[in-house]
C-alpha cells in the first residue's frame, strides 16, 4: 500500500480481503510484476501530474500496473479466457498489480503470455513492450532504412526498443554506460555510444528517430543530431516536452513527441500484446532481467530503480 507521497518507506505491506471478481472480470493469482520509474513517480507524487491518478494531496492505492499470472475464477460473462490460463497484461491507471491478486474486466489488457518464457520475463515484455512499440511503430512511422538511435539502451524499454526497431528493419544506434556495451551490442544495435565517453548529439551524425527512454536529454538539445524531418521521442511528460510537442506539429518539420502509451485504449493494448506474444514466442524479442525481488522486498526495489543504472527490468515475484 501506498497511503502517503515520499521515499520508499512509505511502501507498507497490508492484509486485505481477497478481490471477488464481478460477472465480466476475472480473478488472476500474480506471479510477477514490475517496478518502473513510473512506479517511483507515483510512489513519489512527482511530476505533479501523476497525482491526478493517485490523489493531489494524499494517495491511498496499490501499486502496480503491469503483471502476469494465472487466472483462478473467471466471471460468467467473460470470453476468451478460461482457468487456469496464464496471461500478462496491464492495469492502467487503476493499477493494483503489487499484491497477490488482482481483479480486472476481460475486455481489459490482458493476453495469454507467451509459452517460452516464464511469468517474470513475460511481465517484462509487457511493461516494455506497451511502451516502446506505440512510440516507434506509431508515433515514428519506422521502417527499414530508418536511422534510430535509442538513448538509455540497457534499461527495460531500451533493451526491447533496440529489438524492436532492428525488427522493422532500421539502423540502431544504442546509447548506454561502458558496462552495457556488449548487452546492447548482442540485442542488435549496429553502433553503441558509451555516454561517459562520448556525447551523441556532438558526434555529427544525425538520424531520423531519437528515442529517449530515459529522459536524460531534451529536444532542444537533440536537435541537430535529427535529419531535417526527423522526431524526438520521450517517455517523460515535463511541461516542455508538452508545449514543444505542440509547436513542432505546427511549425517545425524536426517534432518533438511525447505519448501517454498508458493511456492508451485497452483493446490497442490488448492487441499489441498478442503481437508481442508472437514475436517473442518467434525469438524476435529476448527479454532482459537485472533483478527479482519478493514482494516483501518491494521498497528495496524501488531504492535500485531509483538509481537509475538497471540492467533491464527489475521483477517482483510473488
Amino acid at each position: 500500500m501506498c497511503e502517503k507521497y515520499g521515499s520508499s518507506d512509505v511502501l507498507q505491506l497490508a492484509e486485505v480481503e481477497k478481490p471477488v471478481p464481478d460477472d465480466n472480470e476475472v480473478l488472476i493469482r500474480v506471479h510477477a510484476a514490475t517496478v518502473t520509474p513510473a512506479d517511483i513517480a507515483f510512489r513519489k507524487g512527482n511530476p505533479f501530474i501523476s497525482r491526478f491518478f493517485t490523489g493531489l494531496l494524499k494517495p491511498k492505492f496499490t501499486p502496480g500496473d503491469e503483471f502476469a499470472g494465472e487466472i483462478e475464477v473467471i466471471g460468467k460473462n467473460v470470453k476468451g479466457f478460461k482457468k487456469g490460463d496464464r496471461v500478462f497484461g496491464s492495469n492502467g491507471t487503476a493499477f493494483g498489480a503489487h499484491a497477490e491478486y488482482i481483479c480486472l474486466p476481460g475486455e481489459e489488457a490482458l493476453g495469454i503470455m507467451p509459452d517460452n518464457v516464464d511469468y517474470g520475463e513475460a511481465v517484462a515484455v509487457c511493461y516494455a513492450g506497451l511502451t516502446a512499440l506505440p512510440f516507434l511503430r506509431d508515433k515514428a512511422s519506422i521502417k527499414r532504412g530508418k536511422e534510430v538511435l535509442i538513448n538509455g539502451a540497457s534499461g527495460s524499454i531500451g533493451t526491447l526498443a533496440v529489438q524492436l526497431a532492428r525488427y522493422y528493419g532500421a539502423e540502431v544506434t544504442g546509447v548506454c554506460s561502458t558496462a552495457n556495451l556488449e548487452l546492447v551490442r548482442s540485442l542488435g544495435a549496429e553502433r553503441v555510444i558509451d555516454y561517459t565517453k562520448e556525447d551523441f548529439t556532438k558526434t555529427g551524425q544525425a538520424y531520423d528517430v531519437i528515442f529517449d527512454v530515459v529522459a536524460k536529454s531534451s529536444f532542444s538539445r537533440c536537435k541537430n543530431a535529427l535529419k531535417p524531418n526527423g522526431i524526438y521521442l520521450t517517455t517523460f511528460p515535463s511541461p516542455g516536452i508538452m508545449i514543444q510537442s505542440i509547436w513542432t506539429s505546427k511549425f517545425s518539420r524536426k517534432k518533438a513527441v511525447f505519448e501517454a502509451t498508458g493511456l492508451r485504449p485497452a483493446s490497442e493494448k490488448s492487441k499489441d500484446l498478442l503481437f508481442l506474444k508472437g514475436l517473442t514466442e518467434a525469438c524476435k524479442l529476448k527479454p532482459v532481467i537485472d533483478r527479482r525481488y519478493p514482494l516483501e522486498q518491494i521498497a528495496e526495489a524501488h531504492i535500485y530503480v531509483e538509481k537509475g543504472h538497471k540492467r533491464g527490468n527489475v521483477i517482483i515475484s510473488l
